[in-house]
């Protein structure tokens, strides 16, 4: 059987993140406070290409925040390239903790479906 899901992504796996991150090609996520146009902001500081200022993720509230100035301080893909992959690692980490195969196939759009079945 097959399901369509839609995913509104907080971010509160802090290994998951780093896994992204990597996935990404990305830096590790490090923990402390960042300056941002408007203001600081504390917690897991990523840095995005291209982005002026970093994204920061409070693993708590599963919130980001970040400054892009409506894509002129980075591009808004950036971000949902590392929402996409927090996505998909959090979905392959909890699939194989509770003992599922998975596999991944990357869509011509861009999209990601990810097949979890039992086994390993």
């Amino acid at each position: 059987m097959s399901h369509i899901v839609t995913i509104h992504t907080k971010i509160r796996d802090p290994a998951a993140l780093a896994a992204a991150c990597a996935r990404l090609g990305l830096a590790a996520p490090e923990p402390g406070t960042a300056e941002l146009y408007s203001g600081s902001a504390s917690g897991l500081i990523v840095r995005l290409p291209g982005w002026t200022y970093p994204v920061v993720v409070n693993p708590e509230s599963g919130e980001a925040r970040y400054d892009n100035f409506a894509g002129r301080w980075g591009a808004q893909t950036e971000l949902g390239r590392l929402l996409q992959a927090y996505a998909v690692e959090v979905c392959r980490i909890e699939a194989r903790r509770k003992g599922y195969a998975v596999t991944e196939q990357q869509l011509p759009d861009g999209s990601v479906r990810l097949h979890i079945a039992e086994g390993s």
